[in-house]
């Protein structure tokens, strides 16, 4: 595997440019194309009270509609033949525009950027489209699309509730009921502005292409502002649960976690990250979660474990960058187990079991994180993950975009260029480091649980994690015919793994993210 420096093969240049404008410059002179990137800290977090949603809706009204010089259907009969693109992420502290272009149709794209940027039109028709589409996505999409970024936005809305932290992007019901064109024109003046705005561009470009962007964009405000402060976690008192009741849901979809004091600016983070590959690498098999959950016993698509937000982990295989935050946690995602519904219809054999595999499955990768906090990491173990990870993250950086987004990353965290830094951090670990990490950072006994689950499964879940009931792993014979005394046996010590459980409520899925 090459290196990061040879594989960016660049000038990478970090200035203030003029007054207020921060400026990160990835020159690639064999590049046929342009990327530029424009990050506004500003994200979800700068919603108005009772106003959740409202950068998400004033962006994308930016990005999906006309502007002052174009309407939207022009702008896309323009970038057609040029085969260029743009789009914007919101998160929750900050909100990035991406425009990509080959570098013999820049010109002619630019004015195109230039006026999606500083002109947006804003008008009634594409209000009331996007803010339909938004709408649709919190009352409906969200529900019926995947279970598992359901339950992973209600287990962000577990840790941060209270705070600015505790809606999807996309806000809550009532709010983007709520909000007016007069909103969108207001919050786009107030937030989109010189003061928290870092450019980047990447690629072929020139001079001249830079410094007529700057130009242009030194138009924007250039009011002083005050930068929202980020929600902090609440932090769990045991185990908290809250069991969302759907009908007609596949599973049970699981996804638990709680707060993290570190971030990616933290030297400990390297070693948190090796820790937290061994247990459960997003979408790779030799996790521990992965081999004793799906490999050995089948019970489910895939285990994971995150040290920090992972965003649509259900459509990503590597991180994304654009989704850069302050305030972290822990979490474990249970991709969905079967109902006792299931099980019983389709095995004569266990027809009269209660539930299905959810409390099993819970308590079985509780006790794998306790495991590795109480024996850490050998040798070996280390040696291997570490030596995985150095040659994994430079996938992180595969195209010029991705380098460019993770540079505008590194300077959210205050760092220079974290991919680069991290190989190095991670060439000095040791196993001594690693394991002193796990035990200061991880534990369970207090973590906040989402679960969204059937109705017919809702009762019978919720009581035996209420009385902490012993929960039998459910085979078929065939497939218990196949497995080793050794899985036996250990499925007899999980079943009857304590789980510290304080407090579990049971909700109407209807009645979420209102």
């Amino acid at each position: 595997m090459r290196s990061s420096t040879t594989i960016l093969c660049v000038l990478l240049v970090f200035f203030s440019y003029g007054q207020s404008i921060d400026v990160v410059e990835l020159k690639q002179p064999k590049s046929n194309k342009v990327i530029i990137k424009l990050m506004f800290r500003n994200g979800s977090i700068s919603d108005p009270i009772n106003r959740s949603g409202l950068t998400n809706l004033t962006a994308n009204l930016m990005t999906q509609g006309g502007t002052k010089d174009y309407s939207f259907d022009e702008i896309q009969k323009l970038i057609y033949p040029m085969a260029a693109q743009y789009e914007v992420l919101v998160d929750k502290e900050i909100s990035t525009f991406t425009f990509s272009v080959h570098r013999d149709f820049f010109n002619e794209f630019y004015p195109i950027v230039k006026s999606v940027i500083l002109s947006p039109d804003f008008n009634e028709s594409d209000f009331n489209r996007i803010k339909s589409n938004q709408k649709a996505y919190v009352d409906q999409i969200i529900r019926a699309s995947s279970d598992e970024e359901y339950s992973k936005k209600l287990l962000e809305n577990l840790i941060f509730r209270g705070t600015n932290y505790q809606y999807p992007v996309q806000g809550n019901s009532m709010s983007i009921d709520s909000v007016t064109i007069d909103d969108v024109r207001n919050h786009y003046t107030r937030i989109f502005n010189q003061q928290n705005l870092t450019v980047g561009i990447a690629g072929n470009y020139t001079r001249e292409h830079l410094n007529t962007l700057i130009s242009d964009l030194n138009s924007l405000p250039s009011t002083v502002l005050d930068l929202i402060k980020p929600g902090m976690a609440r932090i769990p008192n045991g185990m908290e649960i809250e069991i969302i009741s759907k009908k007609g849901a596949f599973g049970s979809a699981i996804f638990m976690g709680f707060p993290l004091s570190i971030t990616r600016s933290d030297k400990d983070f390297a070693a948190l990250m090796v820790a937290n590959s061994f247990l459960g690498e997003h979408r790779k098999s030799y996790g521990r979660l992965y081999q004793k959950i799906r490999e050995s016993r089948s019970i489910n698509y895939g285990n994971y474990s995150y040290i920090e937000w992972y965003h649509a982990g259900g459509s990503n295989q590597l991180p994304p960058s654009g989704v850069s935050r302050s305030s972290n946690y822990f979490s474990i995602w249970i991709r969905p187990v079967q109902i006792g519904k299931q099980l019983k219809s389709q095995y004569k054999e266990l027809s009269e079991i209660k539930i299905g595999h959810a409390h099993f499955t819970m308590r079985m990768a509780i006790r794998e994180l306790g495991l590795l906090i109480k024996n850490g990491m050998t040798q070996n173990q280390f040696e291997s993950t570490r030596e995985f990870l150095r040659s994994y993250v430079k996938l992180y950086i595969q195209s010029p975009e991705d380098q460019l987004g993770f540079l505008l990353d590194s300077k959210f965290y205050g760092r220079k260029d974290y991919i680069s830094e991290l190989d190095v951090d991670l060439k000095i670990l040791t196993v001594h480091d690693v394991n002193r990490v796990i035990k200061k950072y991880l534990q369970i006994d207090n973590m906040f649980v989402a679960i969204v689950t059937d109705e017919s499964e809702v009762k019978p879940l919720s009581k035996s994690l209420e009385n902490n009931n012993i929960s039998p792993m459910y085979y078929s014979l065939q497939v218990k015919s196949g497995l080793s005394p050794e899985i036996l046996n250990e499925d007899e010590e999980v079943e009857k793994f304590p789980l510290n459980i304080k407090s579990l409520k049971i909700i109407d899925s209807s009645e979420t993210l209102k």
